[in-house]
């Protein structure tokens, strides 16, 4: 029987990327035993899928990453350079990174050796795990891209890729190896010689630089929900048209953002389902948003997106990539306010796909979430675009597709 390792960090937003966890679903219902790698905190958010958990005590992802610099007191360029610096340090510690790799190698013993490793994009240590194990590694969830032109970075980039390589070369010291799954050139990333998957579609990604041919697409489709609807979800009328309001599992902090995009919601006649993430919030912080909230608003830490998406008529979101390919997947027209890394990214396709619009914190603080919902929920041309892109995802196989593709790099490997 197949073994196939799945690891992530232990965050609720790299759980997905579109359809990881689902890759590994398909993958057991094709008898092949997919099981689930990250430390404890992730295990219920796991175990519900039917994909087996299996602790470990590092994985190697800095969580929560070191405190954001204040731009306001130091020069533009020095405060790039340090959030630059910090995305850096959470996804290439030199403390965690090492011990992560033990506690993979030491699963051996426990485990045995898998055949191959999926690893979502952002887990340096599977990258040289899987070199230690003599085993193909899969990138699930990004793109292979081609390795930038060095003389059109800027200075912050070319600074950084320094450091880069030089804290993968320290790796490559301390545990004997070759660092063969990491690209070359002047910003080195964990690269797979053999497959990346991306669950989105070659459209999607129109206007980006070509990738590697090791990159293929496989959309992603709706999935009937496996559980009942939650009871405040079926006391609202079927006819009455929801919006959901989240910052994902990581921009929970930002309450301002919560309260003005239900009060917009609420003035476009939807009812707002505000989904404010699993962290911590201070009782005093979770009252006065709750005070800022529009009556009816429903306040939940978490959902079942096949539950909900299937009720919505409109998200407004950070940008996360699970929650916007979930969004596409539904064909549910999107506004996204970016907070940070590739959600910029993703909502610049967004707008570039016309499925939505692209707004910022400066537009938000100036009451233009309003006009931004009420503008895609008329736009009959917005729901169109959204519903084809929707089709051409499904088109492409989604999680059964990747299962596949997994499944044929252990056939070119002899395995």
């Amino acid at each position: 029987m197949t073994t196939i390792w799945f690891v992530s960090a232990p965050l609720a937003g790299h759980l997905d990327w579109g359809g990881m966890l689902k890759s590994a679903q398909a993958l057991r219902q094709r008898g092949h035993e997919a099981i689930w790698i990250s430390q404890p905190p992730l295990a219920p958010l796991v175990e519900p899928s039917g994909v087996p958990f299996v602790p470990i005590s590092e994985t190697g992802w800095l969580w929560p990453p070191p405190p954001a610099p204040d731009p306001r007191s130091m020069p533009p360029q020095e405060a790039m350079f340090l959030r630059y610096r910090r995305a850096l340090d959470t996804w290439l510690s030199e403390d965690l990174i090492p011990p992560a790799v033990e506690s993979l190698l030491a699963l051996v013993k426990e485990r045995g050796t898998p055949d191959l490793i999926v690893t979502d994009p952002f887990l340096s240590a599977c990258a040289f795990a899987a070199e230690a194990l003599e085993r193909p590694l899969i990138v699930a969830g990004w793109p292979a891209g081609a390795p930038l032109d060095e003389e059109r970075l800027y200075a912050v980039q070319k600074d950084l890729g320094q450091i880069s390589r030089e804290r993968i070369a320290l790796f490559k010291e301390r545990l004997g190896l070759k660092g063969l799954n990491f690209s070359a050139g002047a910003t080195p990333f964990m690269e797979s010689s053999h497959l990346h998957l991306t669950y989105f579609s070659p459209t999607w990604y129109q206007g980006d630089p070509p990738f590697l041919p090791q990159t293929r697409h496989v959309g992603g489709k709706v999935t009937p929900p496996q559980t009942p609807s939650p009871a405040w979800l079926t006391e609202i009328p079927p006819e009455q048209p929801l919006a959901l309001i989240t910052l994902g599992s990581a921009f929970t902090g930002d309450l301002g953002f919560f309260a003005w995009a239900a009060q917009a919601a609420a003035r476009c006649d939807l009812i707002p389902i505000v989904v404010i993430g699993r962290n911590p919030i201070e009782p005093e912080k979770k009252a006065a948003l709750k005070a800022a909230l529009p009556p009816g608003t429903r306040l939940l830490n978490w959902i079942d997106y096949d539950q909900v998406f299937p009720r919505l008529k409109v998200i407004v979101h950070h940008g996360g990539m699970g929650t916007t390919h979930r969004a596409i997947i539904q064909g549910v027209p999107q506004v996204v306010v970016p907070h940070a890394a590739d959600q910029r990214g993703q909502a610049r396709r967004v707008a570039q796909a016309k499925i939505g619009l692209q707004l910022t914190a400066n537009d938000v603080r100036q009451g233009q979430l309003r006009a931004a919902i009420q503008a895609i929920t008329s736009d009959v041309q917005v729901q169109n675009n959204a519903q084809a892109l929707a089709a051409e995802f499904a088109s492409l196989g989604g999680a059964d597709r990747a299962a596949e593709l997994i499944l044929e790099v252990l056939t070119t490997q002899g395995r």
